[in-house]
């Protein structure tokens, strides 16, 4: 059966229907050469032959059927493959482009923190000499410190 692959379809189809129209004419003939006085004697091998060939081409051309069927879904399956590889191929573009588009926005979004930062650490650093400079007890500082940070206070003994 390997080897019908390598035949042309319509070659291997008109092998089948020659077989079979051979077989179909040839069992109708065995019928009818009784009439004929000198071929009689071999009515009976030829209806045979007939038969056989009539019974052969028909399992031939249902084999070949069968086997275009197949070859048919074979080739809606690879369509469909196809069309699925297109999708994903364009999903994979449109993921790259999103992927860009964030990474691009998580960096500009960096450098908004990183401006902001550099902004408030000064804003720190003169909060940290205004603390310095203040009358405030480190007593209220410390324990406004723990509370911000949810810590038990703990007492000077």
């Amino acid at each position: 059966m390997w080897i019908l692959h390598l035949l042309p379809d319509a070659f291997i189809e008109w092998i089948v229907n020659v077989i079979l129209i051979a077989g179909a004419l040839t069992t109708v003939a065995g019928f009818f050469v009784r009439f004929v006085p000198f071929v009689n004697q071999y009515r009976i091998p030829v209806q045979i032959a007939g038969i056989l060939l009539l019974t052969t081409g028909v399992y031939f051309r249902g084999g070949y059927s069968t086997e275009m069927a197949w070859r048919e879904r074979v080739r809606e399956a690879e369509a469909r493959v196809a069309a699925a590889e297109q999708r994903s191929a364009e999903t994979n573009t449109e993921i790259i482009t999103k992927l860009v588009t964030q990474t691009k926005v998580i960096h500009k979004q960096g450098q908004d923190i990183v401006k902001y930062i550099d902004r408030e650490v000064v804003r720190n650093q003169e909060v940290i000499r205004f603390v310095e400079n203040c009358p405030i007890p480190s007593v209220i500082i410390s324990t406004h410190n723990a509370a911000a940070l949810n810590q038990p206070i703990e007492e000077k003994k």
